[in-house]
């Protein structure tokens, strides 16, 4: 008997000890998509800006506009980003089909691309706005908020929980799932072939079954990831917001897939790279039969085997 309870304590230690694992990003959730269980949850209902996490929805808008795909879209000085002065690879004046920028604006996050799909949407701009809101509200994301199509303003914010409802949303259009799950594409501007490559290098790495991917970054929001994947059997959405780097949010990501859903994975990839190794010293998070842990004076809540709603 008492040896029988020894092996039942021992298993629960080591099912805890499995999950102490080092999470770079400020918030984390995990959720199984057959079954809408939270694997994984840190600071999931916390706002904070999204960065180009905003395109998916911005995706989402235009195609529900329902327009000509081939329809030729010129970039223009309006669609320059004059408030953070990010760089792009599409030139003021290039003509380009709407589907072409769709591209653009998902698998390569370029900003031009995105704000000309807002500009070129159905009554313009403020239609476009009109249309976020709509689909914002039509989805439940009672925490969004979603001012322009690019993710440079830092008030387009919304929590972990709110964006899992928005790549459950997106992960139904078969437009925005072939585009964010291709590793790059050779794109016609001005008469020439431009290779462009998707922001998220784990899309095409070897061992990775992605569904849906889009990576975001700005100052205020820190490196961001939506990933839809399969993994050791389970099909689960990751949203990752807020890590400092793009080494820890990759990371974040293998240990997601690692201890969360429970594949190891490909045992060397890009990502492990002795700078992403040092930078896995920073707070742990500890699962534990209690489901809280403490570190200093923080309190990080580890939520497992609850019905994401």
């Amino acid at each position: 008997m008492i040896k029988k309870i020894l092996a039942a304590v021992v298993m629960t230690i080591s099912s805890a000890a499995a999950l102490a694992v080092p999470f770079g990003s400020q918030s984390v959730l995990v959720v199984e998509d057959d079954t809408g269980k939270v694997l994984f949850e840190k600071n999931a209902s916390t706002v904070a800006p999204i960065a180009s996490l905003t395109k998916l929805m911005t995706a989402m808008v235009v195609l529900d506009a329902h327009q000509d795909m081939n329809e030729p879209i010129e970039i223009e000085k309006e669609d320059v980003d004059m408030l953070k002065h990010s760089t792009s690879r599409v030139p003021v004046g290039a003509t380009i089909p709407r589907r072409d920028v769709l591209q653009l604006a998902l698998m390569s996050s370029d900003n031009r691309a995105a704000a000309a799909l807002a500009r070129t949407y159905p009554g313009g701009i403020e239609a476009f706005r009109a249309a976020v809101k709509r689909k914002i509200a039509a989805l439940g994301m009672t925490q969004t908020a979603i001012e322009e199509p690019t993710g440079l303003s830092p008030n387009n914010r919304s929590t972990a929980a709110d964006l899992v409802k928005m790549a459950t949303a997106a992960s139904n259009y078969a437009e925005i799932t072939r585009i964010t799950t291709s590793s790059k594409d050779l794109i016609n501007i001005k008469g020439r072939e431009v290779e462009y490559h998707n922001t998220n290098r784990l899309v095409g790495a070897k061992g990775w079954d992605i569904g849906l991917s889009k990576t975001g970054y700005t100052q205020e929001a820190g490196r961001c990831l939506i990933m839809r994947v399969k993994a050791a059997g389970k099909n689960a959405t990751m949203v990752l917001l807020n890590a400092g780097a793009s080494s820890v949010r990759i990371l974040d990501a293998l240990n997601i897939r690692r201890h969360v859903l429970g594949d190891a994975g490909p045992v060397a990839t890009r990502a492990e790279s002795p700078r992403v190794r040092a930078s896995a010293g920073g707070p742990r998070i500890r699962a534990s039969v209690g489901g809280s842990t403490r570190r200093g004076h923080k309190h990080v809540t580890v939520t497992r085997h609850r019905r994401h709603r």
